[in-house]
């Protein structure tokens, strides 16, 4: 990703304005990734760097990466909801990238931490084609049963969300894990090796031309 396949946008949304970041690869995608970012009142944004990690992972994989600023971060309006009013934001976005880019594309969703949960109520909204969660929280949110080949990285030595938890939850759906040993809650030191991992796992597919 470069300047030149950057672009700043603002989208209305249910508690007003949304900023957006827009990176795309150009005219021939294979699809649209909305990614989320982690816990707003925690510091979290989308310049977070598992999500920049995410955006060009999905870039290189031909998907143009969105992300965007849950309301009461950088310049979206509102204030923490819960989680609630964070998924109406993540469809307000999704309807600004279907609207531009095609609404016939797939849509990958891919969350970090709290981002993780809010995708997790996307997905049961709209019709995703897989789901990518990174350090999922799920010992601090009602997090549902997800699809069978959604994507779960989680570090080892996690001090935000226990290995333990992430097992309980995945245990009873015989939902595989990807574990980074030795690595803790923000993947410090191994941002190459979950791009690496996430293309590796993701599906070889013949790219698709943008219907526009």
């Amino acid at each position: 990703m470069t300047p030149r396949t950057t672009e700043h946008v603002t989208v209305n949304g249910p508690a007003g304005a949304i900023e957006v970041v827009l990176n795309v690869p150009g005219p021939s995608l294979r699809g649209i990734a909305l990614i989320c970012h982690p816990h707003p009142l925690q510091g979290g944004t989308l310049d977070n760097k598992v999500v920049q990690t995410l955006a060009k992972t999905f870039f290189a994989l031909r998907y143009a990466a969105v992300r965007f600023n849950f309301r009461g971060v950088g310049q979206s309006g509102g204030s923490f909801d819960d989680g609630v009013g964070e998924t109406d934001d993540a469809l307000a976005v999704l309807a600004l990238a279907r609207g531009r880019f095609g609404e016939a594309l797939p849509v990958a969703l891919a969350g970090f931490s709290f981002g993780s949960f809010v995708q997790t109520q996307v997905a049961r909204r709209v019709q995703a084609e897989r789901l990518v969660l990174v350090g999922a929280a799920v010992n601090r949110f009602t997090v549902p049963t997800v699809p069978a080949d959604t994507i779960v990285v989680h570090g080892e030595e996690d001090d935000v969300v226990p290995l333990a938890d992430v097992f309980a939850w995945a245990r009873p759906q015989q939902l595989p894990i990807v574990v980074f040993p030795g690595c803790g809650h923000f993947f410090h030191g191994r941002l190459p090796q979950l791009a690496r991992i996430v293309t590796a796992l993701w599906p070889p597919q013949a790219q698709r031309t943008d219907p526009r």
